[in-house]
Order: structure tokens, then sequence, then C-alpha cells
């Protein structure tokens, strides 16, 4: 059901900022920036071997990003497992007890299927699941 770790979410206030240290200082590859479909965050991915760290930005302060910022600061987010079949995995996961988040899988960053499981849930730790339609290596 789960392939590995897809990647791992990292809240900041701003990519410009941010993007330096992972791509300059730790020489991280910067595979692209864009909006997250459902327009409230920006991110940014880099390549680290098979797993990609993923930066959040908000694009407004009312967003789930926004709010993490504002009561935890920038840190982690959370983890994103890939799965080859995010409809399945979901009622796996459902039927041993993780609480979903999401009606149904919902776009994300490049072209991916996502769904996200509540922290309260998984011990402590927002969890994402992701496929990757058409294609089952990540970038």
């Amino acid at each position: 059901m789960i392939s590995q770790i897809d990647h791992l979410g990292i809240a900041v206030r701003s990519l410009d900022e941010a993007l330096p240290l992972w791509r300059d200082v730790l020489g991280l590859k910067h595979e692209g920036t864009e909006t997250v479909p459902d327009g409230m965050s920006r991110v940014a991915f880099l390549k680290c071997g098979e797993v990609a760290i993923e930066l959040l930005e908000p694009t407004r302060p009312d967003t789930p990003i926004g709010k993490f910022l504002e009561k935890r600061g920038e840190g982690i987010h959370h983890i994103c497992l890939r799965v080859k079949d995010i409809e399945e995995a979901r009622a796996k996961m459902a039927a041993g007890g993780l609480q979903l988040l999401d009606e149904k899988p919902r776009p994300g960053a490049h072209n991916t299927l996502v769904s996200f499981f509540h922290p309260k849930s998984t011990r402590g730790v927002l969890l994402e699941i992701a496929s990757h339609p058409g294609e089952y290596h990540h970038m």
C-alpha cells in the first residue's frame, strides 16, 4: 500500500527567504515552485534522494498553513506517504482507525491526488497520502 515517504512538508513564512537555505546552503535541487490547486499555499519542492522537501508558504494568514505558522512558527508541518491507489489506501487506513480530514481525494501539487488524516488519530502527526496518477515516481 505505502511505497515510500513522498515528502516532508515544512511550513515557512516566505519561500524567497527559506529557499536559499535548502537550495544554496544544503545543495538540494530545486524542482520547482507552484501554487497548490486550492490556492491556499505556494510550495517549492527540493529533491533529497528519493524523498522531497516541500516548503509551504501560505497565500493568506487565514489558511491552514497561515494558522499553523501563527500558532507554532516555522517547522515541520506534515509527512506525506506515497501510495499507488489512494482510494484503497484511504479505505484501509480509515478502517484501521485513522480519521480522514478530506471527504475525497483532492488535487495536490505536481498533479497528485492527496488526502490528509487528523493528527489526533496518528499520534500527533499530520499525515498526508499522495498518489501520482500516470506515474509512480516523484517529480
